[in-house]
């Protein structure tokens, strides 16, 4: 552990708090736009966490989770530091979208670009200023639009040190998700920084018992990298290598007969979607035995829109 980490060329030192304000470019309106980062740093020795949020600025359950572990100051560590950066797409905070003003994905945007769109500015200052100085992070994300995700942690099981990260966090749900090309957490990977994705609930909503179990299971790694001493006992995991999207046969209204968390079995009903008139109804029925992480909450459906997202193949 380094005696100062510098960000911004404003450098931390231990034992100190310090919010930094990272510029990433400016509006039309030459208004600037800043990336506010948190140090918190320990007295002791220790990793650097790093622990973000509104990657996608409607994923609001993210930005609520740093914002409910700042002020309960749960991020103190004893040993080491935390880097919080509740809300790393300003741009699509501000309008309550995914993306940014361009359209662009930031998510699919790294490592970046100096000379980039505005995602490819956002990427490059996270991978400049803030990858370099963290060993470990957690990711904070919420499902699509209508889309709403059981709590769960995404990470790869080709990486030994990946999976034992996610079992330390004991979510509900842990899903093998493979590294995607131009992610942040492919980008950081390359960097030799091991990156937890935790998914729940939906977008433009707060999801309270996604939160809590995200804020619980922070607290648990933490205690495994020896950052704090006491945290809440973990909880039964539920492992999956493999999930599918059952998808609308016909366009309509969707019924679903099954809640998120719900445990399935082959040929079980699901759901069913209608035509608005009453002279239609399709049933919607599971292909395998498996549980419901996804669910989509908007009635109207198209044919081929996802509207059930099943974990369908549990890691022994």
């Amino acid at each position: 552990m380094h005696d100062y980490i510098e960000i911004n060329e404003k450098k931390v030192a231990r034992g100190e708090d310090k919010l930094i304000n990272l510029s990433i470019a400016r509006l039309p309106t030459y208004t600037s736009i800043d990336l506010p980062v948190r140090v918190i740093r320990g007295e002791n020795p220790g990793p650097v966490l790093l622990i973000s949020g509104g990657l996608h600025g409607d994923e609001i359950n993210g930005i609520e989770i740093i914002r409910r572990m700042l002020v309960k100051n749960i991020l103190k560590p004893e040993c080491g530091s935390v880097i919080a950066i509740p809300l790393m797409n300003v741009y699509g905070f501000i309008q309550n979208v995914r993306g940014v003003p361009d359209g662009k994905d930031i998510n699919r945007s790294f490592p970046g670009s100096k000379s980039g769109s505005l995602a490819n500015l956002v990427a490059y200052n996270i991978m400049k200023e803030i990858i370099p100085k963290v060993d470990y992070g957690i990711d904070f994300h919420t499902g699509g639009a209508s889309r709403s995700n059981f709590p769960q942690i995404r990470c790869t099981f080709d990486v030994p040190e990946n999976i034992e990260l996610a079992k330390v966090f004991s979510p509900p749900v842990i899903l093998h998700s493979k590294l995607i090309e131009k992610s942040f957490r492919k980008a950081a990977f390359k960097k030799g920084k091991q990156i937890l994705v935790f998914e729940t609930g939906e977008s433009l909503r707060i999801d309270n018992f996604g939160i809590e179990e995200a804020i619980k299971g922070t607290q648990r790694l933490m205690k495994y990298l020896g950052m704090i001493q006491n945290a809440p006992e973990p909880q039964q995991t539920e492992i999956f290598e493999k999930s599918s999207w059952i998808r609308a046969k016909i366009a309509g209204l969707f019924h679903p007969k099954v809640v998120l968390g719900d445990n399935i079995n082959k040929r079980q009903l699901l759901g069913r979607i209608t035509d608005p008139y009453g002279n239609e109804t399709v049933k919607v029925v599971s292909n395998y035995n498996g549980k419901v992480i996804g669910l989509n909450y908007n009635p109207v459906v198209h044919k081929g829109d996802a509207i059930l997202h099943i974990a369908n193949r549990a890691k022994p």
